[in-house]
Protein backbone atom coordinates (compact mmCIF):
# COMPACT_ATOMS: atom_id res chain seq x y z
CA UNK A 1 0.00 0.00 0.00
CA UNK A 2 3.18 2.11 0.75
CA UNK A 3 4.56 1.53 -2.67
CA UNK A 4 0.88 2.27 -4.34
CA UNK A 5 0.75 6.11 -2.58
CA UNK A 6 4.52 6.32 -3.41
CA UNK A 7 3.55 6.18 -7.11
CA UNK A 8 0.51 8.65 -6.91
CA UNK A 9 2.22 11.41 -5.09
CA UNK A 10 5.30 11.06 -7.52
CA UNK A 11 5.50 14.07 -9.74
CA UNK A 12 5.55 13.35 -13.10
CA UNK A 13 7.97 14.05 -15.66
CA UNK A 14 6.68 13.39 -18.71
CA UNK A 15 8.96 14.59 -20.87
CA UNK A 16 12.11 12.30 -19.84
CA UNK A 17 11.18 10.21 -17.17
CA UNK A 18 10.69 6.41 -18.02
CA UNK A 19 8.01 5.56 -20.33
CA UNK A 20 6.52 2.59 -18.81
CA UNK A 21 6.90 4.34 -15.12
CA UNK A 22 5.26 7.53 -16.23
CA UNK A 23 2.01 5.45 -17.44
CA UNK A 24 1.32 3.92 -14.16
CA UNK A 25 2.09 7.54 -12.78
CA UNK A 26 -0.65 8.64 -15.01
CA UNK A 27 -2.61 5.89 -15.52
CA UNK A 28 -3.18 4.14 -12.25
CA UNK A 29 -5.08 6.95 -10.81
CA UNK A 30 -7.43 6.94 -13.99
CA UNK A 31 -7.71 3.61 -13.94
CA UNK A 32 -8.89 3.90 -10.22
CA UNK A 33 -11.45 6.59 -10.48
CA UNK A 34 -12.75 4.65 -13.60
CA UNK A 35 -13.20 1.43 -11.46
CA UNK A 36 -14.52 3.52 -8.30
CA UNK A 37 -17.19 4.74 -10.75
CA UNK A 38 -17.94 1.61 -12.82
CA UNK A 39 -18.53 -0.18 -9.42
CA UNK A 40 -20.23 2.43 -8.57
CA UNK A 41 -22.74 1.92 -12.06
CA UNK A 42 -22.62 -1.89 -10.28
CA UNK A 43 -24.16 -0.70 -7.56
CA UNK A 44 -26.47 1.06 -8.89
CA UNK A 45 -27.74 -1.55 -10.93
CA UNK A 46 -27.70 -4.02 -7.44
CA UNK A 47 -30.34 -1.94 -5.73
CA UNK A 48 -32.24 -0.87 -8.72
CA UNK A 49 -32.15 -4.54 -9.84
CA UNK A 50 -34.37 -5.30 -6.43
CA UNK A 51 -36.79 -3.45 -7.36
CA UNK A 52 -36.99 -5.86 -10.80
CA UNK A 53 -35.99 -5.75 -14.20
CA UNK A 54 -38.26 -2.80 -15.43
CA UNK A 55 -36.26 -0.45 -12.95
CA UNK A 56 -32.94 -1.62 -14.26
CA UNK A 57 -34.44 -0.77 -18.09
CA UNK A 58 -34.56 2.76 -16.45
CA UNK A 59 -30.57 3.52 -16.03
CA UNK A 60 -29.88 1.10 -19.59
CA UNK A 61 -32.04 3.15 -21.92
CA UNK A 62 -31.16 6.50 -20.54
CA UNK A 63 -27.53 6.02 -20.70
CA UNK A 64 -28.14 5.32 -24.30
CA UNK A 65 -29.59 8.90 -24.78
CA UNK A 66 -27.74 10.80 -22.19
CA UNK A 67 -24.10 9.85 -23.41
CA UNK A 68 -25.07 11.72 -27.06
CA UNK A 69 -24.64 14.61 -25.16
CA UNK A 70 -22.01 13.58 -23.12
CA UNK A 71 -20.08 12.03 -26.08
CA UNK A 72 -20.20 16.06 -28.05
CA UNK A 73 -18.83 17.34 -24.21
CA UNK A 74 -16.11 15.08 -23.97
CA UNK A 75 -14.83 15.77 -27.69
CA UNK A 76 -14.69 19.56 -26.34
CA UNK A 77 -13.07 18.74 -22.78
CA UNK A 78 -10.20 16.75 -24.72
CA UNK A 79 -9.66 19.38 -27.08
CA UNK A 80 -8.92 21.89 -24.28
CA UNK A 81 -7.19 19.13 -22.45
CA UNK A 82 -5.19 18.38 -25.56
CA UNK A 83 -3.98 22.09 -26.11
CA UNK A 84 -3.02 22.73 -22.33
CA UNK A 85 -1.19 19.26 -22.25
CA UNK A 86 0.55 20.23 -25.64
CA UNK A 87 1.13 24.45 -24.37
CA UNK A 88 2.91 22.87 -21.55
CA UNK A 89 5.18 20.26 -23.42
CA UNK A 90 6.26 23.96 -25.42
CA UNK A 91 6.00 25.76 -22.09
CA UNK A 92 3.28 28.12 -23.64
CA UNK A 93 2.17 28.62 -20.06
CA UNK A 94 0.12 31.43 -20.04
CA UNK A 95 -1.46 30.26 -23.81
CA UNK A 96 -1.96 26.98 -21.53
CA UNK A 97 -4.22 28.92 -18.78
CA UNK A 98 -6.04 30.58 -21.32
CA UNK A 99 -6.88 28.02 -23.03
CA UNK A 100 -8.32 26.28 -19.79
CA UNK A 101 -10.27 29.35 -19.00
CA UNK A 102 -11.70 28.90 -22.37
CA UNK A 103 -12.48 25.12 -22.31
CA UNK A 104 -14.35 25.80 -18.82
CA UNK A 105 -16.92 28.06 -20.13
CA UNK A 106 -17.84 26.50 -22.91
CA UNK A 107 -18.68 23.35 -21.30
CA UNK A 108 -20.74 25.02 -18.67
CA UNK A 109 -22.60 26.70 -21.89
CA UNK A 110 -22.89 23.29 -23.84
CA UNK A 111 -24.36 21.35 -20.58
CA UNK A 112 -27.03 24.21 -19.72
CA UNK A 113 -27.97 23.73 -23.36
CA UNK A 114 -28.48 19.98 -22.71
CA UNK A 115 -29.83 19.64 -19.81
CA UNK A 116 -33.07 21.92 -22.13
CA UNK A 117 -32.63 20.35 -24.61
CA UNK A 118 -32.45 16.50 -23.05
CA UNK A 119 -35.55 17.07 -20.25
CA UNK A 120 -37.79 19.08 -23.50
CA UNK A 121 -37.07 16.13 -25.83
CA UNK A 122 -37.04 12.95 -23.64
CA UNK A 123 -40.58 11.69 -24.27
CA UNK A 124 -40.14 10.98 -27.97
CA UNK A 125 -36.79 9.65 -27.65
CA UNK A 126 -38.11 6.88 -25.31
CA UNK A 127 -40.90 6.28 -28.27
CA UNK A 128 -38.45 6.20 -30.84
CA UNK A 129 -36.08 3.84 -28.97
CA UNK A 130 -39.56 1.42 -28.52
CA UNK A 131 -38.98 1.51 -24.83
CA UNK A 132 -41.40 -0.96 -23.06
CA UNK A 133 -44.56 0.16 -21.79
CA UNK A 134 -44.18 -1.46 -18.74
CA UNK A 135 -40.94 0.43 -18.31
CA UNK A 136 -42.20 4.07 -20.06
CA UNK A 137 -42.95 6.34 -17.33
CA UNK A 138 -39.95 4.75 -14.74
CA UNK A 139 -37.58 5.66 -17.60
CA UNK A 140 -39.04 8.98 -18.28
CA UNK A 141 -38.54 10.26 -14.69
CA UNK A 142 -34.97 9.17 -14.43
CA UNK A 143 -33.81 10.48 -17.36
CA UNK A 144 -35.31 14.11 -16.84
CA UNK A 145 -33.83 13.96 -13.72
CA UNK A 146 -30.31 12.82 -14.90
CA UNK A 147 -30.23 15.74 -17.38
CA UNK A 148 -30.83 18.12 -15.13
CA UNK A 149 -27.61 17.60 -13.34
CA UNK A 150 -25.88 17.55 -17.30
CA UNK A 151 -24.12 21.14 -15.91
CA UNK A 152 -22.59 19.50 -13.03
CA UNK A 153 -21.22 16.36 -15.09
CA UNK A 154 -19.79 18.95 -17.88
CA UNK A 155 -18.08 21.26 -15.64
CA UNK A 156 -16.28 17.96 -14.03
CA UNK A 157 -15.01 17.13 -17.13
CA UNK A 158 -13.46 19.97 -18.38
CA UNK A 159 -11.64 20.41 -14.91
CA UNK A 160 -10.73 16.65 -15.18
CA UNK A 161 -9.72 17.26 -18.62
CA UNK A 162 -7.34 20.62 -17.79
CA UNK A 163 -5.55 18.97 -14.76
CA UNK A 164 -4.87 16.09 -16.79
CA UNK A 165 -3.17 17.64 -19.26
CA UNK A 166 -0.75 19.49 -16.48
CA UNK A 167 0.21 15.47 -16.09
CA UNK A 168 -2.15 15.89 -12.72
CA UNK A 169 -4.67 12.35 -12.86
CA UNK A 170 -4.15 11.92 -8.70
CA UNK A 171 -6.47 14.87 -7.88
CA UNK A 172 -9.64 13.91 -10.03
CA UNK A 173 -9.27 10.51 -8.99
CA UNK A 174 -9.89 11.44 -5.29
CA UNK A 175 -12.50 14.04 -6.21
CA UNK A 176 -14.41 11.37 -7.96
CA UNK A 177 -14.16 8.60 -5.29
CA UNK A 178 -15.49 10.85 -3.05
CA UNK A 179 -18.45 12.12 -4.87
CA UNK A 180 -18.88 8.00 -5.79
CA UNK A 181 -18.73 7.22 -2.13
CA UNK A 182 -21.54 10.04 -1.71
CA UNK A 183 -23.34 8.29 -4.50
CA UNK A 184 -23.32 4.83 -3.09
CA UNK A 185 -24.45 5.97 0.68
CA UNK A 186 -27.54 8.13 -1.25
CA UNK A 187 -28.51 5.76 -3.74
CA UNK A 188 -30.30 3.06 -1.21
CA UNK A 189 -31.71 5.86 1.19
CA UNK A 190 -33.59 7.55 -1.65
CA UNK A 191 -34.48 4.70 -3.91
CA UNK A 192 -35.91 3.10 -0.71
CA UNK A 193 -36.79 5.45 1.62
CA UNK A 194 -34.53 5.61 4.46
CA UNK A 195 -35.75 8.07 6.64
CA UNK A 196 -37.30 9.63 4.17
CA UNK A 197 -40.09 9.51 1.39
CA UNK A 198 -39.18 6.36 -1.05
CA UNK A 199 -38.22 7.88 -4.47
CA UNK A 200 -37.75 4.31 -6.33
CA UNK A 201 -36.01 4.93 -9.73
CA UNK A 202 -35.98 8.40 -9.80
CA UNK A 203 -33.84 8.53 -6.04
CA UNK A 204 -31.37 6.81 -8.11
CA UNK A 205 -31.24 9.82 -10.38
CA UNK A 206 -31.33 12.24 -7.86
CA UNK A 207 -28.31 10.87 -5.85
CA UNK A 208 -26.12 11.06 -9.37
CA UNK A 209 -26.62 14.63 -9.43
CA UNK A 210 -25.86 15.34 -5.76
CA UNK A 211 -22.84 13.70 -6.33
CA UNK A 212 -21.83 15.16 -9.32
CA UNK A 213 -22.98 18.58 -8.45
CA UNK A 214 -20.64 18.03 -5.33
CA UNK A 215 -17.92 16.99 -7.68
CA UNK A 216 -18.14 19.70 -9.61
CA UNK A 217 -18.12 22.61 -7.06
CA UNK A 218 -14.91 20.72 -5.31
CA UNK A 219 -13.16 20.89 -9.12
CA UNK A 220 -13.69 24.17 -9.93
CA UNK A 221 -12.55 25.30 -6.36
CA UNK A 222 -9.16 23.59 -6.87
CA UNK A 223 -8.89 25.01 -10.43
CA UNK A 224 -9.13 28.68 -8.70
CA UNK A 225 -6.69 27.60 -5.74
CA UNK A 226 -3.14 28.20 -5.28
CA UNK A 227 -2.60 24.37 -5.42
CA UNK A 228 -3.78 24.10 -9.00
CA UNK A 229 -0.86 23.52 -11.27
CA UNK A 230 -2.73 26.10 -13.99
CA UNK A 231 -4.07 28.65 -10.98
CA UNK A 232 -7.06 30.07 -12.40
CA UNK A 233 -9.05 34.00 -12.09
CA UNK A 234 -12.18 34.77 -13.17
CA UNK A 235 -10.92 37.06 -15.85
CA UNK A 236 -9.44 33.46 -17.17
CA UNK A 237 -13.23 32.70 -18.06
CA UNK A 238 -13.61 34.15 -21.65
CA UNK A 239 -14.55 32.83 -25.26
CA UNK A 240 -11.25 33.81 -26.60
CA UNK A 241 -11.68 33.07 -30.20
CA UNK A 242 -7.99 31.65 -30.82
CA UNK A 243 -8.51 28.94 -28.53
CA UNK A 244 -11.99 28.16 -29.12
CA UNK A 245 -10.93 27.85 -32.76
CA UNK A 246 -8.41 25.52 -31.68
CA UNK A 247 -10.71 23.40 -28.87
CA UNK A 248 -12.91 22.60 -31.91
CA UNK A 249 -10.55 22.28 -33.92
CA UNK A 250 -9.17 18.94 -31.98
CA UNK A 251 -12.79 18.25 -30.15
CA UNK A 252 -15.20 18.80 -32.69
CA UNK A 253 -14.37 15.58 -34.76
CA UNK A 254 -13.86 13.55 -31.73
CA UNK A 255 -17.85 14.72 -30.38
CA UNK A 256 -19.59 14.02 -33.66
CA UNK A 257 -17.49 10.33 -33.96
CA UNK A 258 -18.82 9.64 -29.98
CA UNK A 259 -21.99 11.21 -30.97
CA UNK A 260 -22.82 9.35 -33.87
CA UNK A 261 -21.59 6.08 -31.91
CA UNK A 262 -23.88 7.28 -29.11
CA UNK A 263 -26.61 7.86 -31.43
CA UNK A 264 -25.59 4.28 -33.12
CA UNK A 265 -25.78 2.57 -29.69
CA UNK A 266 -29.36 4.03 -29.29
CA UNK A 267 -30.31 2.16 -32.55
CA UNK A 268 -28.84 -0.49 -31.26
CA UNK A 269 -30.69 -0.21 -28.27
CA UNK A 270 -33.84 -0.07 -30.27
CA UNK A 271 -32.84 -3.37 -31.36
CA UNK A 272 -32.20 -4.92 -28.55
CA UNK A 273 -35.58 -3.56 -26.34
CA UNK A 274 -37.37 -5.67 -29.39
CA UNK A 275 -36.27 -8.70 -27.47
CA UNK A 276 -38.35 -7.66 -24.33
CA UNK A 277 -36.96 -7.02 -20.94
CA UNK A 278 -35.09 -9.82 -20.12
CA UNK A 279 -32.62 -9.37 -22.66
CA UNK A 280 -32.62 -5.26 -21.75
CA UNK A 281 -31.61 -6.45 -18.37
CA UNK A 282 -28.81 -8.91 -19.85
CA UNK A 283 -27.34 -6.29 -21.95
CA UNK A 284 -27.04 -3.73 -19.33
CA UNK A 285 -25.40 -6.13 -17.38
CA UNK A 286 -22.98 -7.20 -19.70
CA UNK A 287 -22.38 -3.42 -20.40
CA UNK A 288 -21.40 -2.55 -17.11
CA UNK A 289 -18.99 -5.57 -16.58
CA UNK A 290 -17.33 -4.89 -20.26
CA UNK A 291 -16.75 -1.31 -19.04
CA UNK A 292 -14.76 -2.73 -15.74
CA UNK A 293 -12.96 -4.65 -17.97
CA UNK A 294 -12.11 -1.94 -20.39
CA UNK A 295 -11.09 0.50 -17.60
CA UNK A 296 -7.47 -0.49 -18.13
CA UNK A 297 -7.56 0.56 -21.46
CA UNK A 298 -9.43 3.99 -20.86
CA UNK A 299 -6.67 4.76 -17.98
CA UNK A 300 -3.62 3.98 -19.86
CA UNK A 301 -4.96 5.44 -23.32
CA UNK A 302 -5.81 9.07 -21.13
CA UNK A 303 -2.26 8.60 -19.68
CA UNK A 304 -0.84 8.16 -23.28
CA UNK A 305 -2.58 10.95 -24.73
CA UNK A 306 -1.20 13.14 -21.57
CA UNK A 307 2.03 11.84 -22.80
CA UNK A 308 1.86 11.70 -26.23
CA UNK A 309 0.71 15.87 -26.09
CA UNK A 310 3.10 16.81 -24.14
CA UNK A 311 6.21 15.47 -26.05
CA UNK A 312 4.27 16.62 -29.55
CA UNK A 313 4.28 19.83 -27.62
CA UNK A 314 8.24 19.37 -27.28
CA UNK A 315 9.00 17.83 -30.70
CA UNK A 316 9.63 14.89 -29.46
CA UNK A 317 7.51 12.51 -32.09
CA UNK A 318 9.46 9.13 -31.47
CA UNK A 319 9.29 9.56 -27.95
CA UNK A 320 5.38 9.75 -28.29
CA UNK A 321 5.13 6.68 -31.02
CA UNK A 322 6.93 4.37 -28.15
CA UNK A 323 4.66 5.79 -25.44
CA UNK A 324 1.56 3.94 -28.14
CA UNK A 325 3.55 1.16 -28.82
CA UNK A 326 4.14 0.10 -24.63
CA UNK A 327 0.81 1.57 -23.91
CA UNK A 328 -0.54 -1.30 -26.72
CA UNK A 329 1.17 -3.86 -24.85
CA UNK A 330 0.48 -3.26 -21.15
CA UNK A 331 -3.50 -3.02 -22.80
CA UNK A 332 -3.24 -6.48 -24.53
CA UNK A 333 -1.83 -8.36 -21.71
CA UNK A 334 -4.39 -6.82 -18.92
CA UNK A 335 -7.54 -7.08 -20.92
CA UNK A 336 -7.01 -10.22 -22.36
CA UNK A 337 -6.24 -12.06 -18.93
CA UNK A 338 -9.37 -9.97 -17.88
CA UNK A 339 -11.76 -11.43 -21.29
CA UNK A 340 -10.88 -15.48 -19.54
CA UNK A 341 -12.80 -14.33 -16.66
CA UNK A 342 -15.74 -12.95 -17.95
CA UNK A 343 -15.93 -15.55 -20.51
CA UNK A 344 -15.39 -18.20 -17.57
CA UNK A 345 -17.36 -16.99 -14.63
CA UNK A 346 -19.80 -14.78 -17.11
CA UNK A 347 -23.39 -16.65 -15.41
CA UNK A 348 -22.59 -16.08 -12.27
CA UNK A 349 -21.76 -12.55 -12.38
CA UNK A 350 -25.23 -11.93 -14.34
CA UNK A 351 -26.87 -13.90 -11.61
CA UNK A 352 -25.06 -11.65 -8.80
CA UNK A 353 -27.05 -8.91 -10.19
CA UNK A 354 -30.46 -10.53 -10.64
CA UNK A 355 -31.58 -14.08 -10.04
CA UNK A 356 -33.83 -14.51 -13.66
CA UNK A 357 -32.97 -17.93 -15.22
CA UNK A 358 -34.11 -15.97 -18.86
CA UNK A 359 -31.54 -12.83 -17.93
CA UNK A 360 -28.75 -15.20 -16.79
CA UNK A 361 -29.10 -17.36 -20.05
CA UNK A 362 -29.28 -14.76 -22.42
CA UNK A 363 -25.81 -13.00 -20.18
CA UNK A 364 -23.75 -16.11 -20.20
CA UNK A 365 -24.28 -16.11 -24.18
CA UNK A 366 -23.02 -12.19 -24.28
CA UNK A 367 -19.96 -13.13 -22.46
CA UNK A 368 -19.04 -16.62 -24.26
CA UNK A 369 -19.30 -14.49 -27.39
CA UNK A 370 -17.89 -11.37 -27.00
CA UNK A 371 -15.51 -11.42 -24.09
CA UNK A 372 -12.52 -12.08 -26.22
CA UNK A 373 -13.54 -9.32 -28.83
CA UNK A 374 -12.85 -6.66 -25.82
CA UNK A 375 -9.05 -6.86 -25.42
CA UNK A 376 -9.61 -5.43 -29.45
CA UNK A 377 -11.54 -2.60 -28.85
CA UNK A 378 -9.17 -1.74 -25.89
CA UNK A 379 -6.39 -1.59 -28.07
CA UNK A 380 -7.94 0.76 -30.41
CA UNK A 381 -7.65 3.07 -27.65
CA UNK A 382 -4.19 2.67 -26.90
CA UNK A 383 -3.86 3.79 -31.02
CA UNK A 384 -6.40 6.64 -30.82
CA UNK A 385 -4.31 7.91 -28.07
CA UNK A 386 -1.79 9.10 -30.39
CA UNK A 387 -4.07 10.99 -32.60
CA UNK A 388 -6.19 12.62 -29.79
CA UNK A 389 -2.59 13.64 -28.47
CA UNK A 390 -1.28 15.03 -31.11
CA UNK A 391 -4.58 16.97 -31.88
CA UNK A 392 -5.73 15.35 -35.28
CA UNK A 393 -8.65 14.20 -34.77
CA UNK A 394 -9.94 13.01 -37.76
CA UNK A 395 -9.33 9.53 -37.75
CA UNK A 396 -11.24 8.70 -34.55
CA UNK A 397 -13.92 10.53 -36.18
CA UNK A 398 -13.81 7.40 -38.80
CA UNK A 399 -12.74 4.46 -37.21
CA UNK A 400 -15.30 5.07 -34.13
CA UNK A 401 -17.93 6.17 -36.82
CA UNK A 402 -17.44 2.23 -39.10
CA UNK A 403 -17.57 0.41 -36.03
CA UNK A 404 -20.81 1.00 -35.27
CA UNK A 405 -22.84 2.35 -38.45
CA UNK A 406 -20.37 0.44 -41.29
CA UNK A 407 -19.92 -2.78 -39.46
CA UNK A 408 -22.06 -3.06 -36.10
CA UNK A 409 -25.74 -2.35 -36.68
CA UNK A 410 -25.77 -3.66 -40.61
CA UNK A 411 -24.54 -6.88 -39.03
CA UNK A 412 -26.51 -7.01 -35.85
CA UNK A 413 -29.52 -5.98 -37.67
CA UNK A 414 -29.19 -8.28 -40.48
CA UNK A 415 -28.60 -11.40 -38.47
CA UNK A 416 -30.57 -10.79 -35.34
CA UNK A 417 -33.82 -9.51 -36.90
CA UNK A 418 -33.51 -10.50 -40.36
CA UNK A 419 -32.05 -13.93 -40.02
CA UNK A 420 -34.03 -14.60 -36.86
CA UNK A 421 -30.49 -15.38 -34.94
CA UNK A 422 -32.40 -13.69 -32.17
CA UNK A 423 -30.15 -11.88 -29.45
CA UNK A 424 -27.02 -13.80 -30.14
CA UNK A 425 -27.13 -12.08 -33.73
CA UNK A 426 -26.11 -8.48 -31.34
CA UNK A 427 -23.03 -10.48 -29.73
CA UNK A 428 -22.06 -11.91 -32.63
CA UNK A 429 -21.90 -8.09 -34.84
CA UNK A 430 -20.23 -7.13 -31.47
CA UNK A 431 -16.89 -9.39 -31.95
CA UNK A 432 -16.60 -8.60 -35.75
CA UNK A 433 -16.68 -4.30 -35.29
CA UNK A 434 -14.31 -4.47 -32.16
CA UNK A 435 -11.87 -6.76 -34.58
CA UNK A 436 -12.03 -5.07 -37.31
CA UNK A 437 -12.06 -1.70 -36.60
CA UNK A 438 -8.74 -2.25 -34.24
CA UNK A 439 -7.21 -3.42 -37.16
CA UNK A 440 -7.75 -0.40 -39.13
CA UNK A 441 -6.56 1.69 -36.38
CA UNK A 442 -3.20 0.18 -36.06
CA UNK A 443 -3.12 0.92 -40.03
CA UNK A 444 -4.02 4.59 -39.84
CA UNK A 445 -1.45 4.61 -36.82
CA UNK A 446 1.61 3.47 -39.09
CA UNK A 447 0.86 5.79 -41.95
CA UNK A 448 2.23 8.41 -39.41
CA UNK A 449 -0.23 10.94 -40.52
CA UNK A 450 -0.68 12.10 -36.45
CA UNK A 451 3.12 13.41 -36.59
CA UNK A 452 2.71 16.95 -36.22
CA UNK A 453 2.02 18.81 -33.40
CA UNK A 454 -0.90 21.66 -34.14
CA UNK A 455 0.38 24.25 -31.52
CA UNK A 456 2.05 27.47 -32.96
CA UNK A 457 5.89 27.37 -33.22
CA UNK A 458 7.64 30.33 -30.57
CA UNK A 459 9.79 31.34 -28.43
CA UNK A 460 9.01 29.38 -24.72
CA UNK A 461 7.06 31.27 -22.93
CA UNK A 462 7.93 30.57 -19.24
CA UNK A 463 4.99 33.47 -17.82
Amino acid sequence: MKKLFKVLNKKPDLINGSIVEELFVLGLPVMLSNIVQTLYNIVDAFWLGKLGKIALTAPTITFNVAFVFIAFSMGISIGGATLVAQYTGARMNRDAKQSAGTTILLMIIIGVASAIIGFIFAPPLLKLLHTPEDAFHATLVYMRVIFLGMPFMFTYLAFQGIVQGKGNTVTPMKINIFSVLINTVLDPIMIFGVGMPEMGVMGAAVATDVARAIAAYLGVRYLFSNKSEIPLHIKDLSLNFKFVKKIFSIGFPLSIGQMATSIGFMILMGIVNTFGSAVISAFGIGNRIISLLTVPAMGFSQAATVMVGQNMGADNVKRAEEIVWKTVIIIAVILFSGATLTFLFGGGIVRFFINNPEVIKVGVNLFRIASYSVPFFGIMFAFNSAFSGSGHTFPILVLNTTRLWGIRLPLAYLWAIKMNIGPNGIFYAMVVSNVVISIAAFIWFRTGSWKKRIIEKRAFDKT
